[in-house]
Parts: C-alpha cells; structure tokens; sequence
C-alpha cells in the first residue's frame, strides 16, 4: 500500500484544512495510507518524509528563510524520488522568499486579476495525456492564477489572460498553465492552480478528477527510482555533493 502526507494551514482563506481532508478521502478511495499533518513540523524529520510515496503540501503563504531545514529536507526528498502533488496557492503560493521551493514546484503565483468570480475557460492542451485523458475544456467562475512558471514544465492545460481591465491588458494575448508536471531529480511533480475554494472541486468535477489523477501519476516515482536502482546525488544541504549524474538522464 501506497502512503501519503498532507500538510497544512498558512492562510486560512483557501479552505486548507478543508482541502487537506477532501485530498485525504480521494487519496483513502485510491488505496493509499494517509497521513494529514496541521503546520510544518512535520518537515523538519528527513528520514519520516523519506517513508511516504508522495507529498501534498496544502500550505498558502507562511514563511520560512530560504534555506530553511524545513525546505532542504523536503527538496531533498522529493528529488531522492518522493512525488510532490498540490494546488492553487496551497503549493504555489508558499514561501515567497524561498527560491529553491518555487524551483522544485515550477511556478510561483503573482496575480489574480479580477479576484474570485472570474469566468475563464480551461483548456486542454494534451487530450492525449493519460493524466487529462478524456476531459474536454471547461469553464470555471473563480480565481484565474497568473504564474511565473519554470520553462521545463510539461503543459497539460491552460488559460488565457486578459479578461478583465488590469496593467497586462496591453499586453497580447497570453496563455498561462493550469494543469502542468516537471520532474524534480527522481521524484514527479505534479500542479493545479484549480482549487480557490474546497467547493471548487465540487462545482467542477473535473478539477477533482484532475487532482485524483495527478496524485497517482506523481506517487509512482518513488517506487520506479528504487526498481531502477536510482539514488540523486543531493544537491542542496549538509549532505549536498553537487556532482553531475550523468547516468540519470536515462531514468
């Protein structure tokens, strides 16, 4: 059996505690042993995070110094091949000092222009993709997340800014991902920027069911690392050795 951590709190307005237990029920549903953890102490035990299949932070803003222990060990874990798997603000607006976690999970939110209540339409990108596999465009009344976002994300959805009066209007159309995944050394990472609200999942059944899936495919690298025989080298902490791993590009 699979297991999975969720943490969370920080800001209270994206429901995290609410979220945090709908994650655990899809996740309980698939068979996985869950774990749901309130605050970031839980990050400070390498070895414990080290134990899971995946990890699905929940956590909108906070703070922590960048370089933190807390963010060492978790982007260690995750690169040694323990998948990462979140939403919205709950993992992409975290720690905004902290550079390296915003490396690990791709993007960093900047705006939402227009607040809550915006209708945009989701587009599918990648109909072929098993993660969004079947799931047409669809239209959501709610945040729309303008990202900075890491070059090397493989895109699965987007959407299109502007929609409403705001400095970038005079700026050409312009698509931002949704729906993305990246790899991070072993481990898989997968992201929604779907997820205002916990009602959101209920509203727009395919932001669940995008979800339910992004959370299997990214619990599955930690197990294909240790078939392969792969071990990252660290690169960032105590025990960083910042060697090229040459052999890994066959991973």
């Amino acid at each position: 059996m699979k297991k999975a951590m969720i943490y969370w709190g920080g800001w209270p307005g994206h429901d995290p505690e609410l979220v945090a237990n709908r994650f655990a029920k899809i996740l309980e549903n698939e068979n996985f042993e869950v774990d749901v953890f309130e605050g970031l102490d839980v990050l400070d035990d390498y070895e414990k995070l080290m134990s899971y299949d995946l990890i699905v932070p929940e956590y909108t803003q906070g703070s922590l110094p960048n370089g933190d222990q807390k963010e060492l060990n978790l982007v260690n874990a995750v690169g040694q091949g323990v998948g990462l798997a979140g939403c919205h603000g709950g993992m992409c607006d975290s720690f905004r000092q902290c550079v390296l976690y915003q490396f690990m999970t791709g993007s960093q939110w900047i705006a939402h222009p227009g607040m809550d209540g915006i209708d945009y339409m989701v587009n599918i990108k990648k109909t072929d993709d098993p993660l969004l596999e079947g799931i047409e465009d669809f239209m959501v009344s709610s945040e729309q997340y303008y990202l900075h976002v890491d070059p090397a994300v493989n895109v699965l959805a987007t959407t299109t800014f502007p929609l409403v009066w705001e400095y970038n209007v005079t700026n050409p159309p312009t698509e931002v991902p949704v729906v993305y995944t990246k790899m991070w050394g072993l481990g898989r990472v997968f992201y929604s920027s779907l997820g205002h609200h916990d009602d959101v999942f209920d509203k727009y059944p395919s932001s669940s069911e995008i979800m339910r899936r992004g959370f299997i495919w990214a619990a599955q690298s930690k197990e294909i690392a240790q078939k392969a025989g792969k071990k990252f080298p660290f690169s960032h902490g105590p025990a960083g050795t910042h060697g090229a791993a040459r052999n890994l590009l066959k991973y």
